[in-house]
């Protein structure tokens, strides 16, 4: 199965190297932690009114969650600079200038990427999210809409896309 753009995420050597580094803790010290703790709870005796054993397999649960979450993202990440547009579309690795409503004087400019790629100098939006997904594949100059969380439609123009250098 070929990778689409869309399937790939960009990341910094840096942000791969952290992520490695969290689904290696998360997947052995971490793992034999919460176990301990859960080992110790079900000694305390019934189960069923034992807060620490519940509380325990619920952090064992969002651990899991993670570390199946940091697969997943690692199987389809490429390290690098994400390449710029051939067509000029608005593409993941990308930073985004967009006004909204077509008021020039209104705008937002932020990083089209994974959270795992967010950093604190620039606003980042996931290529999944509802203004990530609808900016996604448009070109400068054209607009675009989404859906807002009270299920109204937005729109937005492109002002600027190029590929991000941070």
């Amino acid at each position: 199965m070929t990778q689409t753009s869309e399937d790939v995420t960009w990341l910094t050597q840096e942000a791969y190297t952290k992520l490695k580094e969290e689904l290696a803790y998360l997947s052995g010290p971490a793992r034999e932690e919460v176990t301990a703790k859960i080992a110790a709870a079900r000694e305390e005796g019934d189960l069923r009114e034992n807060g620490g054993y519940h509380a325990a397999k619920e952090e064992q649960g969002k651990q899991e969650l993670r570390i199946r979450q940091l697969v997943q993202l690692l199987e389809k990440a490429k390290v690098g600079e994400a390449p710029a547009s051939a067509d000029g579309a608005v593409a993941p690795g990308m930073v985004v200038t967009i006004a909204f409503d077509g008021d020039k004087d209104d705008t937002m400019t932020f990083l089209l990427a994974s959270r795992e790629y967010a950093s604190a100098d620039i606003e980042t939006y996931s290529p999944q999210s509802p203004l990530g997904s609808g900016v996604l594949g448009h070109k400068v100059g054209e607009d675009a809409q989404y859906e807002l969380p009270n299920g109204k439609k937005a729109s937005v123009t492109i002002l600027k896309a190029e590929p991000y250098n941070g």
